[in-house]
C-alpha cells in the first residue's frame, strides 16, 4: 500500500498575541509585538524583566475553581487550544473511531510553574517534606496529552515528544507520520509551554540566552537585526488536527493546508549553541524537500527558526542559502517569534500555523523591529521586515531547531484535491 496523504482540517492557538486563532493572524498581519514588562512576579533581582506573556490571562475564565487546581498552565492552554481546533474542524466525536483518534502533543520543559511553586513552598517549610498530591501528575510533560484524550475519550497513539524547542514540531511529524501509515485516521498534534516564571527567567539569564532590552521590551526581539541581543522568552500552545485525506473528504472537512514533506536530524556538536556553518539545519531542510519530492525551488516562503540569537541567526541563514542557492532571493523569509517571542517547545505548532495562514491568505508576516541588519546577510534576502506582504505561496516551510541540537523542517502545500 502507498503512504496515505495528510491534510490539516482544524487549528487552535493561545499566545502572546492572539487567545484565538483568528486573533492571532490579525496580528501577525499588523505585526504587533507580545513583549511586555513581567507582572506575575518581582523581577527585581533579575536580569530580565520582560517576556512575551499572555495578557490578562485568567484561568476562572476556561475552567472551574477545582479543575484548574489540578492543571499547571502548560496543561490548561494545551486544552485551550485544543478545544478550539476541535471547534474549527467541526470534528463530530459521536461520528469518529475513537480508537484511531491519537493525540500527539510537543512539550519541551512541562509544569514548572507547578515545579517552582512547590519547590517554593518546600524551601520555606523544608523541615517537612510536605508536597501537594498534583505535584507529579501535574507537572510531567506528557500529561497535557492524558488530559486531552481523557476530555474527549481518544484512544488512538497518545505520546509526548520532549526535545527542547523542537518539541511540537516533531510531534507534528510523528502525527504525519502515523498517519501516512494508516495508523490512526485522526490526529490531533501540536505542543504547549509556560515558562514565564521566576525559574524559566533566571535559567535562561544564566544561559545569556535572553534579551537586556529592559528599556523597551517591545522591539527587543530583533531577528537578522545588527544589534540583536538574545531571545525573548514567550509561552502558549498552538494545535492542528490532521486527518488522512480519505477520512477528511468522507465527513466533507475544510481542509486547509496539505502536509507533504518532514525532516528531523541532529547537528551532534553542542548542547546549545549550533553548528556554525548550519550543517544540520541545511540537512534537515534537504531532508524534508526530498521527504516532499519536490525541488528547492517550489519553495515561495521559510519560516525560520530565526530566535533573535548571534549565532543561531547566521548559521540557519547561512543554511538556507546553500540549500537554495539562488532560489533564496525568492523566497519570503520571516520570524514570527519577532512578535511572538519563543514560546519554546510550542513554537513548532504556533509557528505552523502561521505557514497556513500565509499558503491561505498568500500574505507573509512581517519580521517586524528590524532597525540595521547585520553586515554578515545578504542585504539581497527578503527577511520581510517589518510589514507583510503578498506573496502567492504554494509551498511554504517551517524550520525548528532545540538545545541538543535537535532539528525539524515541515513543508506544507498549498491542498488540491
Amino acid at each position: 500500500m502507498g503512504l496515505k496523504r495528510v491534510v490539516v482540517t482544524g487549528m487552535g492557538t493561545i499566545n502572546p498575541i492572539g487567545k484565538n486563532y483568528k486573533e492571532f493572524w490579525r496580528n501577525l498581519k499588523k505585526g504587533t509585538s507580545g513583549a511586555k514588562t513581567i507582572t506575575q512576579f518581582d523581577t527585581t533581582a533579575y536580569k530580565t524583566k520582560f517576556a512575551c506573556s499572555i495578557d490578562g490571562y485568567k484561568a476562572e475564565d476556561y475552567f472551574d475553581r477545582k479543575t484548574a487546581r489540578k492543571l499547571d498552565k502548560f496543561v490548561q492552554y494545551a486544552l485551550i487550544a485544543a478545544d478550539e481546533t476541535l471547534k474549527n474542524a467541526a470534528l463530530d466525536l459521536n461520528a469518529v473511531n475513537e480508537k484511531r483518534v491519537g493525540v500527539i502533543t510537543g512539550v519541551g520543559i512541562g509544569g514548572l510553574d507547578t515545579l517552582t511553586d512547590e519547590l517554593t513552598q518546600f524551601g520555606v517549610n523544608n523541615r517537612v517534606p510536605r508536597f501537594s498530591p498534583f505535584f507529579i501528575p501535574k507537572m510531567i510533560a506528557n500529561i497535557a496529552g492524558g488530559h486531552i484524550s481523557i476530555k474527549y475519550g481518544f484512544k488512538g497513539p497518545n505520546f509526548t515528544t520532549v526535545s527542547a524547542c523542537t518539541s511540537s514540531a516533531h510531534a507534528l511529524i510523528e502525527a504525519y507520520h502515523y498517519l501516512q501509515l494508516n495508523k490512526a485516521d485522526v490526529i490531533l498534534a501540536g505542543g504547549a509551554e509556560s515558562a514565564v516564571n521566576q525559574t524559566g527567567i533566571g535559567g535562561f539569564n544564566a544561559l545569556r540566552a535572553l534579551s537586556l532590552r529592559n528599556d523597551d521590551p517591545a522591539t527587543a526581539s530583533r531577528p537578522f537585526d545588527a544589534n540583536r541581543d538574545g531571545f525573548v522568552l514567550g509561552e502558549g500552545a498552538g494545535m492542528l488536527l490532521l486527518e488522512t485525506l480519505e477520512h477528511a473528504q468522507q465527513r466533507k472537512a475544510n481542509i486547509y493546508t496539505e502536509i507533504v514533506g518532514a525532516g528531523a536530524n541532529c547537528d551532534a556538536f553542542h548542547t546549545t549553541a549550533p553548528h556554525p556553518e548550519g550543517e544540520g539545519a541545511k540537512d534537515v531542510m534537504g531532508l524534508a524537500i526530498e521527504d516532499a519530492q519536490i525541488s528547492p525551488t517550489d519553495i515561495d516562503h521559510i519560516n525560520t527558526h530565526g530566535t533573535s540569537t548571534e549565532l543561531g541567526d547566521i548559521a540557519e541563514v547561512n543554511a538556507i542559502q546553500e540549500v537554495f542557492g539562488q532560489r533564496a532571493y525568492n523566497i519570503n523569509i520571516n520570524s514570527t517569534k519577532s512578535m511572538t517571542g519563543h514560546l519554546l517547545g510550542a513554537a513548532g505548532a504556533v509557528e505552523s500555523i502561521a505557514c497556513i495562514f500565509a499558503i491561505n491568505k498568500d500574505i507573509i508576516p512581517p519580521t517586524i523591529n528590524h532597525f540595521n541588519l547585520d553586515e554578515r546577510f545578504d542585504k539581497n534576502l527578503n527577511f520581510t521586515f517589518n510589514e507583510a506582504q503578498e506573496k502567492k505561496v504554494n509551498y511554504a516551510l517551517s524550520n525548528t531547531f532545540g538545545f541538543g541540537g535537535h532539528n525539524a523542517s515541515i513543508i506544507f502545500k498549498k491542498y488540491r484535491p
